[in-house]
């Protein structure tokens, strides 16, 4: 990697809210923070006396800063929940990390219901209700959920009112004027709806006349002397200022979308696809691609498009771009096909979504000015290196690689690993790691042919690589190659060849050894995959040992407890026996009913 100046950088940083990634001189993520003003925020961390920078953590976390990148947003707002998602899919080394995955709460209207209620949830259902949000502060969403019940008189109770009988008289809501009753009937529900729809106005952001009104409010408490109801009415006011800084109304079937944009000069272009899921801004990325002056914008985003989505397993339904394509209707036909529903391609004109397209087009601009020669390396270390693997196989297009590692002492402790990579990149949400069931003592060709049978046959795991690296030589690779076979899959498979050294020197393929090419980036991947897989066993390996010396393997079939556990080892007197036993000699073990001896049976064969 070339020396990145960081002073120049630094003056080039906008004066834009946004999300900042810090990197380390193995572009692994140090930290992912949001700033209001990029320009000044990032800046603080390279000078001294800015209050937190002299803590100890945070002057150890800058001197390992090779390089920085950001991504410039709307508002703070969505660069705090673009910084949330970010931070959940790197979990950098210096941020602080929830245990928990709660995420930030919405606010819910059940609209499928007669008379519908609204309330705050933590997570988007998959339900007919309408939902707003994410929101990154709960307090002020409580606050707006307490004044839209006031303003509306919407129910605040849990009742089915389209099955229980009408209350002879209705609670206390209704007593002091904030619920209609209509748990009493005492509400249409049609009239019902029309608060229901004012509320839904309310939250999608026309809040114009309600603020209006608090204020004048909150101005006449002020000269009655009522400071207390004026202080209130004005927190109210700021709870909703805050929650209409970004309104966005959900339903369940909401479109997930990439956002295509780009810019360009003589040489290059920058495409830049944000990533759109369930309404929320959870990620981007930024491609290189050389550019001809006579290239038109639509030829350079068409092919973008033919290259990109041919090499990737998710296709949103919509793709939005700042340029008509060409080819239109083939390409739709061809997307369409590989998801299996129609996908659109459309070029925004107006409202949100021609938000969406500029702040892309602004962010590729910022990358085409700074950073086009570390992306033009980076995908040279990334991508490049996965066509220098397709090339030396044989094959048109390599995407994903599945690398697996086994590691072993004894008896239970056989464990292995699958590691995932992605265009030549770590993809740590599609690791694996698997307990061996059927393998006892270290041999390594057994449990390899049970793990890859398992992964194989299982359609939950993701979809299939490109090609399958083994940590090891000829036999692995073999013992790959018939379960393949087997299953009648055309999926290549290499070994990952080590030299005296232990360092990665070649793949093993089709019964020979082949070397990288000199100056090849492709042996720097395979070696961090191989290191990678190597290392992601091993840890799953002490973490058993550390936590579990006395463990069985009957503690990993579900239904068998520690009572069960003991019942089956009493009556069989080891793990052997109960591997061979029938279902019906399963079942006449005390404390066990039929369904926890087929579940014993079924996980041993």
């Amino acid at each position: 990697m070339e020396i990145f100046d960081i002073e120049e950088e630094l003056n080039k940083l906008p004066k834009k809210p946004g999300v900042y990634i810090m990197h380390d001189k193995n572009e692994a993520i140090l930290y992912v923070g949001k700033a209001l003003n990029l320009h000044s925020r990032v800046r603080q961390y390279f000078r001294s006396g800015h209050g937190h920078n002299n803590s100890p953590k945070i002057l150890k976390m800058v001197s390992q800063i090779a390089y920085f990148e950001y991504i410039i947003t709307k508002s703070e707002m969505e660069a705090l929940v673009l910084e949330c998602n970010l931070i959940k899919e790197h979990r950098p080394k210096y941020n602080t990390l929830m245990t928990d995955d709660k995420g930030y709460p919405y606010i819910k209207i059940t609209s499928n219901e007669t008379f519908p209620r609204v309330m705050m949830s933590h997570q988007m259902g998959r339900d007919k209700s309408l939902y707003f949000g994410p929101f990154p502060d709960g307090k002020a969403v409580r606050d707006t959920l307490l004044l839209i019940k006031k303003l509306f008189k919407i129910r605040n109770c849990n009742k089915d009112l389209s099955t229980e009988k009408l209350a002879e008289r209705p609670c206390l809501y209704y007593q002091i004027g904030q619920c209609t009753a209509p748990c009493a009937g005492y509400i249409s529900p049609e009239d019902y709806r029309k608060n229901i729809d004012k509320a839904i106005s309310f939250l999608n952001g026309n809040t114009k006349e309600i603020i209006a009104s608090l204020k004048n409010d909150m101005k006449n408490y002020a000269v009655q002397m009522n400071f207390e109801k004026a202080a209130e009415v004005r927190d109210l006011i700021a709870s909703i200022e805050s929650i209409s800084e970004k309104q966005r109304v959900e339903n369940v079937n909401s479109d997930d979308m990439d956002i295509i944009a780009h810019a360009r000069n003589e040489k290059d272009a920058v495409i830049a696809i944000f990533f759109i899921r369930d309404g929320i801004l959870i990620g981007r990325e930024n491609h290189h691609m050389s550019a001809d002056p006579d290239d038109t914008d639509s030829d350079i985003i068409t092919e973008f498009i033919k290259q990109y989505y041919v090499g990737i397993p998710f296709i949103p339904k919509k793709i939005l771009t700042v340029t008509p394509i060409n080819e239109d209707q083939v390409l739709k036909d061809f997307l369409s096909q590989r998801k299996g529903q129609k996908v659109q391609i459309l070029v925004p004109q107006k409202g949100e979504k021609k938000e969406l397209i500029k702040l892309a087009t602004d962010n590729a601009r910022l990358v085409l000015d700074q950073d086009i020669e570390r992306i033009k390396r980076l995908e040279k270390r990334t991508t490049g290196a996965c066509q220098e693997i397709a090339d030396i196989i044989g094959r048109e297009h390599v995407s994903r690689m599945e690398a697996f590692d086994i590691s072993n002492i004894s008896g239970y402790h056989s464990v292995a690993s699958m590691v995932v990579f992605e265009n030549g990149k770590p993809k740590r949400n599609a690791y694996r790691k698997f307990r061996l069931r059927t393998v006892e003592g270290p041999d390594d060709y057994a449990s390899m042919k049970e793990v890859l049978s398992r992964r194989y046959t299982n359609d939950q795991l993701g979809t299939f690589p490109d090609v399958i690296m083994m940590d090891g030589g000829k036999g692995q690779v073999h013992v790959a190659e018939m379960i393949m076979d087997s299953l009648g899959l055309d999926i290549p498979v290499c070994g990952m060849v080590k030299d005296d050294n232990h360092r990665t020197r070649g793949l093993y393929y089709k019964d020979q050894e082949v070397e990288f090419p000199k100056g090849s980036e492709a042996i720097n991947m395979i070696t961090a995959l191989q290191d990678e897989t190597h290392r992601f066993a091993i840890t799953y390996h002490k973490q058993l040992r550390s936590t579990e010396q006395t463990h069985s393997i009957l503690d990993d079939i579900e239904g068998i407890g520690p009572s069960r556990r003991k019942a089956l080892l009493l009556h069989f007197k080891d793990v052997d026996a109960i591997k061979n036993a029938s279902i019906e000699e399963l079942s006449q073990v005390p404390g066990m009913n039929k369904k926890a001896a087929q579940a014993v049976y079924d996980f041993f064969n």
